[in-house]
């Protein structure tokens, strides 16, 4: 499914976000609400307005379930089989919500990481988050 080199290029970009998991996860939920008003529906009990706590810490939860996925490209299924489980059958959020997301983190990426994240991280890093959108809507069938 992912060549060595994607593998390398997803495990190269997972380390520079490691250690900013809160502070963009939180940035890349700042930008899915602003652009995606409609996903604050998920978040009622959740202060969405942009610098919140309560949204760098949501931000940081999705960002270190994604760098678990990151950690282990080849069983993502394993490594996300609970948080798809959460938001399938507990939480029901719309799974295009999933791409949506992958999106905002893509555009975060690109701002933090201008010069690694080049065309090629972005095409790899792109794919691989669209597999985990399609991990975590996988079970909504």
């Amino acid at each position: 499914m992912y060549s060595a080199t994607e593998k390398a290029l997803i495990a190269s970009i997972w380390e520079k976000v490691a250690p900013h998991t809160e502070e963009w996860g939180g940035e890349a939920l700042e930008r899915l609400f602003a652009v995606f008003p409609q996903t604050k529906i998920y978040f009622k009990h959740m202060n969405t307005s942009p610098g919140s706590a309560s949204i760098r810490v949501h931000g940081g939860k999705v960002m270190k379930a994604i760098g678990s996925a990151a950690g282990d490209v080849d069983n993502m299924v394993k490594a996300l089989s609970s948080l798809s489980d959460l938001h399938a059958y507990n939480l029901m959020v719309d799974p295009v919500n999933f791409k949506l997301l992958s999106h905002c983190i893509l555009v975060v990426l690109a701002v933090h990481l201008p010069s690694e994240f080049t065309s090629e991280a972005h095409l790899a890093f792109d794919k691989f988050l669209a597999s985990v959108a399609a991990i975590l809507s996988h079970k909504y069938r």
